[in-house]
């Protein structure tokens, strides 16, 4: 996925920046609001999230954000340390899709960047309601959540469906097991890491297909796309 990170910090932007690449974005960054709304041009161009900081040296965040959204759908997270639910609903009510408060945890920052893109994918107005992932045999329908594997469906259960539509949205990165437990389950990662290691065994054996889903020790899981 393509990023857009607004941040006069350069050395705050490297770091994420840095993060950001590790787990399979493809980060731009830009140093101020007019460089922003400019990398923005024509509808988006392309980028799948905005990580907007609201200190920015040349215009309030505030305003860059809701001239973000006067341009383009891309969802916008708003990144700042106004931590009072004033600022928060100020910032919703303009059209940011999250806000985090500094300082934040990279897992759970991840974890609303993905969680914004998918609420993209689910409420594209353009698919015209067929969205759907294709990963070589297997075919993953969105709004019936229904699966295939070579035309044959695969009964799965609400949380397979959901653990399995999770990574088939970025196939390749890694998905770190405190974030899938977050996103999948809506709960913390106590309690429920031996819940999600049947889920991704039950989901290997149901599709057939046990190196779908590759185990990355100590992190998490990925999805590995098969040959078509």
């Amino acid at each position: 996925m393509r990023l857009l990170l607004v941040e006069d910090d350069n050395h705050v932007a490297a770091a994420l920046s840095a993060v950001l690449a590790r787990h399979g974005f493809d980060v731009t960054h830009a140093r101020s609001g007019e460089e922003a709304l400019q990398a923005l041009v024509p509808e988006g161009n392309g980028f799948g999230v905005v990580l907007l900081d609201l200190g920015l040296p040349d215009q309030d965040g505030y305003e860059v954000c809701g001239k973000i959204r006067k341009r383009t759908s891309t969802p916008v997270i708003m990144v700042t340390a106004r931590s009072d639910v004033r600022s928060r609903i100020h910032g919703l009510n303009l059209g940011a899709d999250d806000y985090v408060v500094k300082p934040y945890d990279t897992g759970e920052l991840l974890a609303r960047i993905h969680a914004v893109s998918r609420r993209t994918v689910h409420e594209d107005p353009a698919s015209g309601g067929d969205s759907s992932l294709r990963l070589g045999p297997v075919r993953i329908e969105l709004p019936t959540r229904q699966v295939t594997v070579d035309g044959s469906v695969i009964q799965l259960t609400r949380k397979e469906f959901d653990l399995l539509a999770l990574l088939a949205q970025r196939p390749g990165v890694v998905f770190r097991r405190e974030q899938i437990i977050s996103e999948v389950w809506r709960t913390s990662w106590e309690g429920t890491g031996r819940t999600l290691e049947v889920h991704v065994a039950s989901l290997r054996a149901k599709l057939r297909m046990p190196a779908l889903i590759e185990t990355v020790r100590g992190v998490g899981y990925r999805l590995v796309a098969p040959a078509a």
